[in-house]
């Protein structure tokens, strides 16, 4: 039997899409949208693939630009089956100039699309096609509230618990640790007991801070601390982990596999947090996924929740998947669906994420 999976189109969008409030972290100051890198691919049979990534509002012009000019031409008259291949040829093409960073974004959207593409043409839902261990996954709502006042913050953790969530996090960075602890005693108080609660201080701390903080916090019975210092301190990492009180987690800017090894191994962090928006696509963060599995520690995500539903639901150690405040869910055809406190996966073949073009047209720019 002859299959025409040739490629012989890749169509790159941008799209700037407005948040409906300023939110803030400790790192990263105040967001106002998020971009949209959108990739479309096409094959000579007809069937078309549709992958994406995002970025908290900078560098989403240079990752398009270098699908454009970099990508598309190496990709045009490929394979399209043989997805694994086009990922290692891809991360080979632009080595020299982009390990990790923007590339890992680049190669991210052109991954999901041709991800989209395997799945339709098996007629099978992504999470399926995994490995189908379940239809739905743990998730908690990841809130980027910084900047809001502690009685705004309260109110939007009580609206995720009026939305069904059994879990919650919160970031950390304020000016004095003092604040950051009467913050997560207020919402602690607020959820009772039986609610998981966790924390995120956005790289913010120092090694020394990080453990201090972790000897208060930890009356507060948090699932984890999130990104306490800088990614690239993995000694600092173990410091942490050995002296601290708290399980830890880390991933969403770690943007190649063997930073998640010397993360795991080194950093000795409890909960990894792959993102497929920025390690590589699916293959990418399934690679991750096996790491963190022959290491027995259980995969949470960052960001993405639309996509990320059906990883987590394809695989056994799965934990928490990331419900984040950059909606992307909500401009799709089927913004994400929650049973039970479970965000449940997609049931059409591809990837389950479907755009809806009407709501993002105003919002396509050039690049």
């Amino acid at each position: 039997m002859t299959y025409f999976t040739k490629i012989v189109d890749v169509i790159t969008e941008y799209y700037q899409v407005p948040l409906a409030e300023p939110l803030g972290d400790a790192t990263h100051g105040i967001h106002t949208h998020f971009e949209l890198p959108v990739v479309k691919i096409k094959l000579e049979d007809g069937y078309e693939g549709v992958g994406y990534t995002y970025t908290g509002g900078v560098g989403g012009r240079a990752i398009c630009a270098m699908i454009e000019h970099d990508l598309r031409p190496f990709l045009i008259g490929r394979d399209a089956s043989c997805v694994e291949k086009i990922w290692e040829e891809m991360n080979w093409h632009i080595h020299y100039v982009g390990r990790g960073g923007i590339a890992s974004f680049a190669i991210s959207a052109v991954d999901i699309a041709l991800w989209d593409i395997r799945a339709k043409r098996a007629g099978m839902p992504l999470y399926k096609l995994l490995g189908g261990h379940s239809d739905s996954t743990n998730c908690y709502a990841g809130a980027i509230d910084l900047n809001f006042t502690k009685e705004r913050l309260l109110e939007n953790i009580k609206s995720y618990l009026s939305q069904g969530f059994t879990a919650v996090k919160i970031k950390l960075g304020q000016p004095t640790l003092a604040e950051d602890i009467d913050r997560v005693a207020a919402v602690r108080e607020l959820i009772g007991p039986n609610i998981d609660f966790m924390v995120d201080a956005n790289m913010k701390w120092s090694v020394e801070k990080a453990i201090k903080a972790t000897k208060e916090l930890a009356k507060y019975n948090l699932l984890w601390l999130e990104e306490p210092t800088i990614p690239d301190d993995y000694e600092g990492y173990k410091r942490i982990s050995r002296e601290g009180e708290l399980a830890i987690a880390a991933g969403e800017n770690l943007h190649t596999v063997y930073e998640f090894q010397n993360m795991i191994a080194r950093g000795k962090i409890d909960f990894p947090q792959p993102d497929a928006s920025n390690i590589g696509g699916i293959t990418g963060w399934l690679k991750v996924a096996n790491l963190a599995y022959a290491h027995n520690l259980p995969v949470c995500t960052h960001g993405m929740q639309e996509l990320h539903v059906s990883l987590m639901a394809a695989i056994p150690h799965a934990s928490y998947m990331e419900v984040h405040s950059f909606p992307i869910d909500q401009y799709t055809t089927r913004p994400l669906v929650m049973k039970d406190g479970r965000a449940v996966a997609p049931d059409i073949a591809g990837t389950g994420v479907e755009f809806n073009w009407e709501l993002l047209k105003d919002y396509r720019r050039t690049f």
